[in-house]
């Protein structure tokens, strides 16, 4: 039996699993992909070879380009029909259990859904702008990396800008960890579930606005100290008001969260429009913070310039989550075999403290 000291609300600090894939630094200084560091690997390698690293410990290996494929039925609304085809898939390519089939057909499985997810989102983005015309493959195909071949299925062209931006922001958020999604994909996982459930439930995790959601809100956050031109005033105001600024904090990290520096000069050497203006609310958000709260470090974290890096490939807000879902279907596959490995069920205990024995007559 628990004592009530054991009791951790949200699972914080609870060590649930061991891991090989991912490691942060916790005091800023880098993020390492199996023992890799990520930062030098941006704007050398694409996406897709980071996805080979997470999920088959080899960077010469890469995710597999999407077979043909017509998803059912798409609203526009990205993130519910990632969630709604991934489950789909499932039953459309008659996947095995997790239980059942090998870690080599496992891997076969998560690399095909992988690169459909991300067909599937540009798809659904295509409709969101309006367009029922779906790209030729023959013109997806002219695209050589992952990020280019989202575009070109999105827009049907590919700007290097945006393919830069999009690729970056890919790798910067691939993995991090045990966090709420990727804990739902191991706990699915860890019922035997097949790959496409697994992940499916890892998109519905990450639909919330408390995760994966941020670099939505921080672009209108932006717009408006840009009307305001005062940003120290604009953070003044918006924490008398009890709001929460976006983009600063982070559970993990003490200092900076070294996702926000990669994308921090990604932002610069593409020339975004809005550095200027993220620099100085940054510089106001961090002295204000800080101000309030000496015992705490709240800095900067991944989803503040994720949404500057994403602005420049022109991706709209709302489309933020299932873009973050697209990165993510790297560190969900890595874990959902490093969980299927295991062979061990999730089954955590909960204490009652409902009312005690009683009658209802």
């Amino acid at each position: 039996m628990s004592s009530n000291n054991d009791f951790r609300p949200g699972l914080e600090g609870v060590v649930a699993v061991e891991t090989e894939i991912m490691e942060p630094d916790r005091e800023g200084g880098s993020l390492r992909y199996r023992g890799v560091d990520v930062e030098p690997l941006v704007g050398k390698v694409p996406y897709e070879n980071v996805w080979g690293l997470l999920v088959d410990n080899d960077l010469n290996s890469k995710m597999p380009e999407p077979e043909p494929y017509e998803p059912a039925r798409l609203t526009g609304n990205a993130p519910a029909d990632l969630q709604a085809e991934t489950a789909r898939l499932s039953g459309e390519w008659k996947l095995g259990k997790l239980n059942e089939i090998s870690d080599e057909q496992a891997r076969v499985d998560l690399g095909r859904l992988s690169s459909q997810m991300m067909s599937i989102v540009a798809r659904s983005a295509r409709l969101a702008d309006g367009k029922t015309d779906p790209v030729p493959d023959a013109v997806v195909a002219r695209g050589k990396t992952a990020a280019e071949r989202f575009l070109l299925r999105w827009r049907g062209e590919a700007d290097p800008r945006h393919v830069q931006a999009i690729d970056t922001y890919w790798i910067c958020t691939a993995e991090h960890g045990l966090n709420a999604s990727t804990f739902t994909a191991r706990v699915v996982a860890s019922t035997g579930a097949d790959c496409g459930a697994a992940l499916s439930s890892a998109v519905g995790a990450l639909s919330g606005p408390l995760h994966g959601g941020a670099p939505a809100y921080v672009k209108p956050m932006l717009d408006e100290v840009k009307k305001t031109g005062d940003a120290a005033k604009w953070v003044e105001d918006t924490l008398a008001q009890g709001k929460r600024i976006m983009g600063f904090g982070h559970r993990v990290y003490r200092a900076e969260d070294p996702r926000s520096r990669i994308l921090k000069r990604t932002a610069k050497e593409l020339g975004s429009p809005y550095v200027e203006v993220a620099e100085e609310l940054e510089g106001a958000a961090l002295a204000a913070l800080q101000k309030r709260s000496p015992d705490r470090v709240l800095a900067t974290n991944v989803e503040y310039y994720s949404a500057v890096v994403l602005d420049i490939a022109e991706i709209p807000p709302p489309l933020a989550p299932a873009m973050f879902a697209c990165s993510r279907v790297a560190g969900w596959s890595a874990h959902i075999l490093e969980q299927k490995k295991t062979g061990r069920l999730f089954r955590p205990s909960a204490r009652y403290v409902g009312p005690a024995e009683r009658s209802l007559s």
